[in-house]
């Protein structure tokens, strides 16, 4: 009998029927706008017929995949929920308690699975991520400052009379120079395609089964979800990790300071750590030196794979866009690759270390990850726990993931050369997790389901 893992190998190559994207949220398949800033919001419900109000009033701004940017509206919203959320707007215990067990538990409760342990540790992160007051998670994208307000301002008008809705937590975001990432990294590079969700973007990899990331289509076991029950309320929904991630971008600059003997070494090192060139450049097309114009090319960019580098010669194996995706790197072993995407939605918070700067300033910078997926367990949950944080699939014992890996001052990280490959070592944990929860994101018609609850 053949196990899960190869029986995906079996899937149907029939296209995936398209996508009803006037029924899913903007967030799931269109990449937020360029440049972009914006706002997460958390709310409380202390009521639930005034969060049903609350919904049916912000209905109407929550942006549909198909018009995710109409040039007469200044913005986009999404809406997601906690387990807890729906409990509060009070959708029946049938249905909630037919929803995955790792979004019941949620994500805090997971923090063993997860490798969550010491500075990333629940009990660590900010309030009120994994804890019982958040409900409802709001994420606000738009194109300028003023078209933000606007757009901001229309959610406090959901809620501004009902004072059973709380406010409890809000963080703004924005793009950095360049399009970077705290690290100095070429931001958003890289997304699989949701099979009839429309022509694919440049820079996104091959097409996987749209069951993958939306519910009510066949994934890549040819399966269609059945749960959460009804119908009506998982019907092109989803499910987001959410991860708030602090970069300690002093002590990245630091450790490559101390390994390198030139600055072009540097950037070297740096480049084997992340698997591409800080311009976005990957190592598997540039593995000596940085080519920005490749960087730049949003068609190249991210056509490439690991068929001609399975010795990690170009592109180390434990290299962090190397683990997270291993792309062809695995297609003779078991493990189906396809089984295991999810869809990334990334944004930058606080001002940029300035250039140079090897001491930190004391200020909060860092990325908000949306991890979007039909199947948090073996997406978002199967990569977190076993590529980035368990070595061994690649042959490397407890070598986690150099960037993002939970490592404590004594990480290691393997460079394949000839004739001896170099070990780095003593890697310290350059990111700590600030905050996480497990949120389900509804489909407009679910939205609407949940507002008409009681009537």
């Amino acid at each position: 009998m053949l196990s899960s893992e190869e029986s995906a190998a079996n899937t149907l190559s029939t296209p995936s029927p398209a996508l009803e994207t006037s029924d899913i949220q903007a967030a799931v398949l269109r990449p937020r706008p360029k440049p972009y800033c914006g706002e997460y919001v958390v709310l409380r419900i202390g009521n639930a017929d005034q969060g049903r109000e609350m919904l049916r009033r912000i209905l109407p701004h929550v942006a549909p995949a198909d018009e995710w940017w109409v040039p007469s509206l200044p913005g986009w919203l999404g809406i997601s929920f906690t387990l807890e959320g729906l409990k509060a707007l009070g959708v029946p215990q049938a249905s909630l308690d037919s929803f995955p067990i790792e979004f019941r538990q949620g994500m805090a409760a997971r923090a063993a699975i997860l490798n969550d342990f010491g500075a990333n540790a629940p009990a660590n992160w900010e309030y009120p991520f994994g804890t019982a007051d958040a409900h409802v998670a709001l994420a606000v994208y738009a194109k300028s400052d003023q078209d933000l307000e606007t757009v901001l301002d229309l959610a406090h008008k959901s809620h501004k009379d009902l004072d059973q809705i709380s406010v409890v937590y809000r963080m703004q975001f924005g793009e950095l120079p360049d399009g970077r990432n705290p690290f100095g990294f070429k931001d958003g590079l890289h997304n699989p395609h949701a099979e009839g969700s429309g022509p694919a973007e440049a820079g996104t990899e091959a097409s996987v089964k749209a069951g993958e990331f939306v519910m009510g289509y066949p994934d890549e076991r040819g399966e269609t979800a059945n749960v959460p029950i009804p119908l009506e309320l998982r019907r092109n929904g989803t499910f987001i990790a959410m991860r708030k991630f602090h970069m300690d971008v002093a002590a990245f600059r630091r450790y490559l300071r101390a390994e390198a003997s030139s600055p072009e070494e540097e950037e070297l090192i740096a480049a084997k750590m992340v698997g591409r060139w800080r311009s976005g450049a990957p190592l598997a097309l540039a593995p000596d030196r940085d080519d920005p114009a490749l960087g730049i090319d949003g068609n190249r960019n991210n056509d490439f794979s690991y068929a001609d580098d399975m010795k990690g010669m170009k592109c180390p194996f434990s290299a962090h866009i190397r683990r997270v995706n291993p792309r062809d790197a695995l297609k003779n072993d078991v493990v189906a690759v396809n089984l295991h995407h999810f869809l990334r939605r990334g944004t930058n918070y606080g001002p940029p270390l300035p250039e140079g700067v090897l001491e930190d300033d004391g200020a909060e910078r860092g990325g908000v990850f949306l991890l979007i997926g039909a199947h948090l367990h073996r997406q978002f949950e199967f990569i977190q726990s076993q590529w980035v944080t368990d070595g061994n699939f690649i042959s490397h014992g407890t070598e986690q993931d150099p960037l993002i890996g939970n490592n404590d001052g004594e990480g290691i990280f393997t460079i394949p050369r000839v004739p001896v490959r170099r070990r780095l070592h003593g890697l310290p944990r350059f990111v700590s997790v600030r905050a996480g929860e497990y949120c389900f994101m509804p489909g407009l018609r679910a939205l609407r389901w949940i507002a008409d609850l009681g009537r």
